[in-house]
């Protein structure tokens, strides 16, 4: 007897992933460069004075890049395009929502997110798990009782996979994205973001075989 198990599990995120992009702009490499540096590093100083909140820190993509004029002759260099990608995770989502604020009020810098998921070893994925497995084991016997008899053994059982859905990096109706241009240095800080976590679904199946106590029919 072939049967299938199928579990749906509905979840609190354990992490958020936010993407921070920092710009330059000057009229020579240098000058680009000078900024972009420092820029990126009051980023990377306020992500890690969160201390423990911060998960992981990384650093992607740079880039400086001439802009050339449009008219005239020959290669001339208008101005200089410099950025830096940055991907933190974190897992205290009051200092996510406190941060992202911080962070979106800072020059030239953009963000975005949060992606929300579960870490890969996530207790969530064992117990969806677990519940294929048990409705499976209760289909076969139904369909054995069904027939006047039990059943005798378990012959395979084949894991079809469980997976967490949305992905890491999830196109969600509501994603935050902002970016900062520099507040005026009388101005009173934002207020932080109150961001609401988005429930994760695992989902995971199996195929098992049974052999049954042979029935009288």
């Amino acid at each position: 007897m072939a049967v299938r198990g199928e579990a749906r599990l509905e979840v609190d995120p354990e992490i958020a992933r936010i993407g921070i992009t920092v710009a330059a702009r000057g009229r020579d490499r240098r000058s680009a460069l000078d900024d972009l540096t420092r820029r990126n590093a009051v980023v990377l100083d306020l992500v890690k004075s969160y201390g423990d909140a911060v998960e992981r820190l990384e650093t992607g993509a740079f880039s400086i890049t001439p802009e050339l004029t449009k008219h005239g002759r020959g290669e001339r260099v208008r101005t200089y395009h410099g950025s830096v990608h940055v991907t933190a995770e974190l897992t205290d989502f009051t200092a996510l929502g406190e941060l992202t604020t911080r962070l979106a009020d800072l020059e030239l810098t953009r963000v975005d997110g949060p992606w929300w998921a579960l870490r890969p070893d996530s207790p969530a994925h064992r117990e969806a798990r677990k519940k294929a497995v048990t409705e499976a084991v209760q289909r076969a016997r139904e369909y054995a009782e069904a027939l006047g008899t039990t059943l005798s053994a378990l012959v395979e059982l084949a894991d079809i996979g469980a997976e967490s859905s949305p992905p890491a990096y999830p196109q969600a109706p509501g994603r935050m994205r902002s970016a900062g241009y520099g507040a005026a240095a009388e101005s009173a800080p934002a207020a932080p973001l109150d961001l609401e976590p988005q429930r994760q679904r695992v989902h995971a199946q199996i195929n098992a075989r049974f052999t049954m106590v042979p029935p009288r029919l």
